[in-house]
């Protein structure tokens, strides 16, 4: 009577056979399972930017040397959020003189305009301008960053911050006489920075104390590195801290972009930029910005 026995491994020799073992079946995927795991990347990736770090792209020269136009920063959205007991590992901060800040702009013409700027000042500094230089609770600051205007250039209202009250709501209405009827947005939104800067100009007697404007408890002073082109607090006022997004940590890609392209709003000028960038990637690129660091 024959009967069946366990396999055994053969020895290796002449007329010896391999022995065959099946190959064991990989269950695969459904499609519900495929989906659930799309879901959770999903869901993370969404967590991660929306409260953790963020993508911009810099639209203007207002900071440079520090950004460029077409700059793509990743942004810190933790460090200067409110402190949260179910995440008591993070490290949060208060804003500091010197930081370079991402925030809601206030008192905004354009819905969600988020800007970039250097704080320069938090509640209770004393800050006013000379001839572009800034003087912090009566010190003259160094700052390697900052464009200065240009010997022969100074513009009293702008450069002798905030001693010319009068010249800086002179010069917004006469921005807004000499411009007329908008009909284009780029029009509409620098109209609203001329009516906010004629209001700022009535606010600010009482925010000044001898030669100095002084920050407010729950705010922060705000301007651009580069002072002669900067639409900054010197225009619209202060930024509520409750108003700021985070920080750029680094540069992950540069592309060169003209000064104008913010102001190309239509849906034809979106698909050029986009045909232009494609078929301009690598000559266009700032290859040496690649993870610069903000500072």
């Amino acid at each position: 009577m024959n009967t069946y026995k366990p396999l055994r491994a053969q020895k290796a020799g002449a007329g010896a056979e391999p022995a065959v073992v099946p190959a064991q079946e990989v269950p695969s995927e459904t499609p519900l399972e495929a989906l659930s795991s799309i879901c959770t990347i999903l869901t993370v990736g969404l967590f991660v930017m929306a409260f953790i770090f963020q993508n911009m792209q810099i639209p203007s020269g207002s900071m440079e040397k520090t950004l460029l136009i077409g700059d793509h920063v990743l942004v810190d959205r933790i460090t200067f959020a409110p402190p949260t007991k179910w995440a008591p590992f993070v490290h949060y901060r208060p804003v500091r003189r010197g930081d370079v800040i991402v925030f809601m702009k206030p008192h905004s013409e354009s819905p969600d305009l988020i800007l970039v700027k250097r704080a320069i000042g938090v509640a209770g500094d004393r800050i006013h301008l000379r001839q572009g230089v800034v003087y912090l609770n009566g010190v003259a600051q160094t700052e390697p960053y900052a464009i200065m205007p240009k010997d022969g250039e100074f513009v009293s209202y702008r450069d002798d911050f905030p001693a010319d009250i009068a010249g800086l709501s002179g010069e917004a209405s006469e921005d807004l006489a000499a411009r007329g009827d908008c009909r284009d947005q780029a029009c509409i939104n620098a109209e609203g920075i001329d009516n906010r800067t004629i209001t700022w100009a009535d606010e600010l007697p009482s925010f000044v104390k001898g030669d100095d404007l002084v920050v407010p408890p729950g705010m922060v002073f705000a301007m651009g590195d580069n002072r002669t082109e900067s639409l900054d607090g010197r225009f619209w006022g202060f930024v509520p801290t409750g108003n700021i997004l985070g920080r750029p940590l680094f540069v992950y890609w540069s592309f060169r972009t003209p000064a104008d392209e913010e102001n190309k709003t239509s849906m034809r000028d979106r698909i050029g930029s986009m045909f232009h960038v494609a078929t301009n990637f690598f000559s266009g690129t700032r290859w040496g910005r690649t993870f610069h660091v903000v500072r």
